[in-house]
């Protein structure tokens, strides 16, 4: 499959070295959305988290370990190449980075911080970390929720904002990069105990989805990027009856068109549909299905399918999604050892 500039795609998979993963994988993506694995890189320890920048030269992984780190990648034809040694973050345990105002952010779950790494011209990262803003706080699950644990940090769609979900302090942050120093605008509370996880912007710019690790829900809210705030709507389950066992949520993704939002659940090991009523404050749910393996840990959107990273089961499967009901259909697999992550490019 190629993109609309005649490059073939890409799938970039990362993995968890420590559990057996092979590093990051580079896969082709052909005709049905099937992917073909090419080449694996394992220079980097728990590369568990990808993001690629705009032109899909460079991607960037985070270290998932106790030091924290990230690395830059050459993407070249079949694989991708280490740019230099990974670059310290100043925080344990990163579990999610993207790429804003020339700079990549990391979110780092163990000491609850978010941090900022600049990036140089042809894509490498400037040698030492330019700011880290710490989180405080705290929630009350006696176990998960002591201190703060960054899980994801992102630019809203405006660009304006970098907007961080903290798991241990039940609240999202707003932040303003600058001249790649960090500073807090403004915390917004989310219901004491749902251990937030993940968030994804509606595209009208107006409207962000939630997806709560500890009580499996997501929650609908409204988003101002003039005011640089978050309001908190309404939180629906994610599963259609209580779990029996384990059910965490993991990843969420908005379909482009905004009709349609997807969450991923460990434990359960099912994708969950949701329509999105008409004004997107509200979320219906329409059903789910089988995830295909075993702790879906991330999931992805790519030109109408979505992509799975199915960590204990080591898989990555693909489904093809209904463009009228938003319901996935599984339509292939392959085997990747504790997968973590999947992009595209």
């Amino acid at each position: 499959m190629a993109d609309e500039g005649g490059r073939r795609q890409r799938a970039f998979i990362g993995s968890f070295t420590a559990a057996g993963g092979p590093g990051v994988v580079t896969a082709a993506v052909t005709e049905g959305g099937a992917l073909t694995p090419l080449s694996s890189v394992d220079g980097v320890l728990d590369p568990s988290y990808l993001a690629l920048s705009a032109d899909g030269g460079t991607l960037y992984a985070v270290s998932e370990t106790t030091e924290g780190a990230v690395a830059a990648y050459r993407v070249k034809g079949e694989t991708v190449e280490l740019l230099g040694p990974p670059v310290r973050v100043g925080g344990s345990g990163p579990t999610h980075l993207s790429l804003a105002d020339g700079h990549v952010l990391t979110a780092n779950y163990d000491s609850g911080s978010v941090s900022a790494v600049p990036v140089r011209a042809d894509g490498r990262l400037a040698p030492s970390v330019s700011d880290v803003l710490a989180h405080t706080g705290s929630g009350p699950h006696e176990r998960r929720q002591r201190g703060p644990h960054a899980h994801q940090v992102q630019p809203d769609p405006s660009g304006r904002w970098a907007v961080s979900v903290d798991l241990g302090t039940d609240s999202v942050r707003v932040c303003t990069l600058a001249d790649g120093g960090l500073a807090l605008h403004r915390e917004i509370a989310l219901r004491p105990g749902s251990g937030p996880r993940h968030l994804a912007f509606h595209p009208d710019g107006r409207h962000a989805y939630v997806v709560n690790e500890l009580t499996p829900t997501v929650t609908a809210c409204r988003w101002d990027a003039e005011t640089g705030s978050l309001k908190p709507l309404a939180e629906t389950p994610v599963l259609p009856t209580a779990p029996a066992g384990d059910a965490y949520p993991s990843g969420i993704v908005v379909s482009p068109d905004g009709r349609f939002v997807w969450t991923a659940t460990r434990g359960e090991d099912v994708l969950s549909v949701f329509a999105v009523e008409a004004d997107g404050e509200r979320l219906e749910p329409v059903g789910t299905v089988p995830c295909g393996g075993h702790w879906p840990r991330a999931l992805t959107w790519a030109d109408g399918y979505l992509y799975v990273a199915n960590e204990r089961s080591g898989d990555v499967t693909w489904f093809a999604v209904d463009p009228l009901t938003g319901r996935p259909e599984r339509a292939g697999a392959i085997k990747v050892a504790a997968a973590s992550c999947v992009v595209l490019g």
